[in-house]
């Protein structure tokens, strides 16, 4: 990715709301054009961030799941 993540929120282990919660709170934290990454394994936190990041109007740069781990990348706007 030519994007360098700025912020990792990291939520492995950790069930909903948390994952949710923490992606919210890092984009209250970041400023426009920061990229933010959020790496999981809880399965329905990988299908909601994405859906609440585009009710926000934030695009996601990148979504893949390796092994049992998850990453959401995606820029403030």
């Amino acid at each position: 990715m030519a994007t360098a993540v700025k912020t990792v929120v990291d939520c492995i282990s950790e069930n909903c709301p948390m994952p949710l919660v923490k992606t919210r709170a890092a984009i209250m934290d970041a400023k426009k054009g920061d990229v933010i990454m959020v790496k999981g394994t809880h399965p329905q936190s990988y299908e909601e961030i994405p859906m609440a990041l585009d009710a926000m109007d934030i695009k996601v740069l990148e979504q893949k799941y390796e092994d049992a781990t998850w990453y959401i990348t995606f820029m403030v706007s």
